[in-house]
């Protein structure tokens, strides 16, 4: 999306013919869903509508439409026919049309209604894994606020992501979206369990996640449960983080680990 963002910024500046491939409808097994969509250029793409053999027709398509001045074609794709090389078994229609300034200001329009409405993750504490997390979570859907006091931590920011250099966590935490998740590895043992303790409060977050060992997450639920906080809370919190079975502490498979959780919980949580 972000690379969608950027094509239509550059073309203000510099208007130049683009073919806007749109997944109009779609039924079955496909690679996109209706309403994907792709910016084509004579040597560029931004988007997609799945891979395989229909965005190579599309693509196709849409350069041969720039070639040849053309403003408008539909196509329906059986997805399982000969013609398609494909065996999904779907069936799609697409849309191509040159790219005009009223489709421009749509674009822009349904990015900004998306970015919007990307969940928040919260993550406390930067680092060798929280760098490694950053890279990780960035390309994702959602809103990525990175907080720690420490600026020097952070190193090459993703494009993308929010940072806070700040050691005022509580304003940020109380003030989320419900629905947000949040994802706490700073390098204080005692910062973590305030952080944690205070997300768990709230009993509105799709996930709160701790970085740390079985025996750091027994010590933080004997502490909490003399504080009186409910069974239910304390089993809502993931620690350690990215637990899949596999024994490996390198920071970027931690990362990519925790990833997978983040679209588990915060993506797509549980109803």
């Amino acid at each position: 999306m972000r690379e969608v963002a950027r094509v239509l910024q550059h073309w203000h500046r510099h208007p130049e013919q683009l073919i806007l491939v749109r997944v109009t409808e779609a039924k079955g097994s496909t690679p996109r869903e209706t309403g994907a969509f792709m910016l084509v250029g004579t040597s560029f793409l931004a988007g997609t509508v799945g891979g395989g053999a229909l965005e190579h027709e599309c693509v196709a398509q849409a350069r041969q439409m720039l070639c040849q001045h053309e403003k408008l074609r539909e196509h329906e794709f059986i997805l399982g026919g000969q013609n398609t090389n494909q065996c999904c078994g779907g069936w799609a229609r697409v849309r191509l049309e040159r790219v005009t300034p009223d489709i421009v200001n749509e674009l822009e329009n349904n990015i900004r209604q998306e970015l919007e409405a990307r969940p928040v993750l919260l993550m406390f504490g930067a680092g060798h894994v929280g760098r490694a997390l950053a890279y990780s979570l960035a390309p994702l859907p959602l809103r990525l606020i990175w907080i720690d006091p420490r600026e020097h931590e952070f190193g090459p920011v993703p494009a993308g992501v929010e940072t806070r250099i700040t050691d005022q966590w509580e304003p940020i935490l109380h003030t989320a979206p419900a629905k947000a998740g949040v994802l706490v590895l700073t390098p204080s043992h005692t910062l973590d369990a305030l952080i944690i303790e205070s997300a768990l409060l709230r009993d509105d977050l799709s996930y709160v996640g701790l970085i740390g060992s079985a025996t750091k997450r027994r010590r933080f639920e004997h502490s909490f449960r003399q504080l009186g906080m409910e069974e239910e809370r304390l089993q809502s919190l993931i620690c350690p983080i990215g637990e899949r079975g596999i024994r490996d502490k390198r920071p970027e498979v931690i990362a990519a680990l925790v990833a997978a959780e983040v679209v588990e919980h915060v993506l797509h949580p549980s109803p």
